[in-house]
């Protein structure tokens, strides 16, 4: 008997997300929607590495790009906060387009250049330009009120909401993947010249892939920016490009779930370690360990490291390899 390990395994997940709120004093919610925002960016961000097997390090700019644009239209521009969302999806969407329609003529690590160039020309923008704050960034994001009644202000509303989206966006990866689109996808990824000799126009199929990658991620982003109620340099950085890398591979690249598992891995180690760093520093009186930047690089580092040498699938990879060797047939992807 066939089981569909990724959706017990997804409704599993939405029922804990689900009633999360109900130990909200142990766990902060919005801690969670932090974690679900950069959930649904590795997911989006997998899309095109795991399944398309091309490696972007240009998805910040998407997800800042769109952190900017939501964070702008909704503040200076008074956008009902749905709206606001709207409008940095698209913007991400078309920058998706702009970046795809480039990058495609090449593969390999021309491609993964290319994307990088063009994020660092989103960051320097981002630096220059009056309406993104510069390095103080977009700050005091309002919130607002979903459909004109719903306070999002409240935090256990904006979960709710922030949980519909990263279930939607999740939903529509879900679907994607296990589309006749997303199995050219992965004949793609497998054996390019096999598919172009099948008739199938690829460069079309990267090109459509990329900007359902980059809306989607900049959906993300237009969701973090309306959490934290704010939008920053940090966002369009090629560290977060970095970052999303690492979630996928520790999670488990061409993996349906692996990205959530390495966003929730990741994110919680940056907050656990802050917290330890804050009370270390008030503990010691050492001002020094409150600043955890590196240390969070280097721990982290050394899990990827230990991943690489020990999981090479990732954790849901291995996790799912680990099942099937018990007898029970479960797919990864």
């Amino acid at each position: 008997m066939k089981i569909s390990g990724n959706l017990i395994a997804s409704f599993v997940l939405f029922g804990l997300l689900l009633l999360a709120p109900l130990a909200r004093e142990a766990i902060y919610p919005v801690f969670l929607m932090k974690v679900m925002c950069f959930a649904l960016f590795a997911s989006a961000f997998n899309l095109l590495l795991g399944y398309t097997g091309l490696l972007s390090f240009g998805h910040a700019a998407f997800l800042g790009a769109a952190g900017y644009v939501t964070g702008y239209t909704i503040k200076a521009l008074g956008f009902p906060t749905e709206l606001g969302l709207m409008a940095g999806t698209v913007t991400a969407g078309l920058l998706g387009f702009i970046f795809g329609s480039l990058a495609i003529r090449r593969s390999g690590i021309y491609f993964a250049m290319i994307t990088l160039a063009l994020a660092q020309m989103v960051f320097f923008l981002a630096l220059q330009m009056k309406f993104t704050g510069g390095e103080d960034g977009l700050q005091g994001i309002p919130r607002g009120r979903l459909l004109g009644f719903i306070d999002l202000r409240d935090d256990i509303n904006l979960y709710y909401f922030v949980l519909a989206i990263f279930g939607g966006g999740f939903w529509l990866i879900y679907r994607t993947i296990h589309s006749p689109f997303g199995q050219v996808l992965k004949a793609i990824r497998e054996n390019e010249p096999r598919a172009v000799s099948l008739g199938y126009d690829v460069s079309k199929y990267k090109l459509v892939a990329f900007v359902i990658s980059a809306a989607l991620s900049g959906l993300a982003g237009s969701t973090k920016s309306v959490v934290l109620q704010l939008a920053s340099l940090t966002d369009v950085h090629w560290h977060m490009s970095g970052s999303v890398v690492l979630m996928t591979l520790l999670g488990g690249v061409g993996t349906v779930l692996g990205p959530v598992v390495g966003a929730a891995t990741v994110i919680g180690l940056e907050n656990k370690l802050g917290d330890l760093g804050n009370w270390l520093a008030g503990a010691t009186g050492i001002n020094a360990l409150s600043s955890i930047g590196e240390a969070v690089t280097i721990v982290t580092g050394l899990i990827f490291v230990v991943c690489v040498l020990t999981f090479r699938r990732g954790i849901v990879g291995e996790l799912a390899a680990l099942v099937k060797r018990s007898g029970v047939n479960v797919k990864s992807e």
